[in-house]
């Protein structure tokens, strides 16, 4: 399957999907830790796709998705943002709102 295929159907299969480095129980950066415990802690499904398994998704994402970094966050097929945006929405209560619809 064309990697942008791939990346396409997995935000079309997920509610709520974040693309980190490791693992919601195990994180690789504090940037992706910082974004999960946010989303953990509203008692949400998610689902998450490790980059640093996957280096076609971790070199072509960012191109998809015209956002350079990780983690990104999608919900329901649209760019939330990075863990800066994922915090500041957190701090608002957007983040809530946002998760909470689904």
């Amino acid at each position: 399957m064309d990697i942008l295929k791939k990346i396409q159907k997995q935000i079309q299969d997920n509610s709520i999907l974040i693309y980190m480095k490791g693992s919601p129980d195990s994180p690789s950066c504090g940037f992706s830790a910082r974004a999960v415990q946010a989303i953990k802690s509203f008692n949400v499904k998610f689902a998450y796709i490790d980059v640093l398994q996957h280096e076609d998704i971790r070199s072509a994402l960012p191109k998809y998705a015209n956002w350079p970094t990780f983690p990104q966050l999608w919900v329901n097929g649209e760019l939330i943002g990075g863990c800066d945006i994922i915090l500041k929405m957190f701090k608002s209560g957007e983040l809530k709102n946002i998760l909470l619809k689904i």
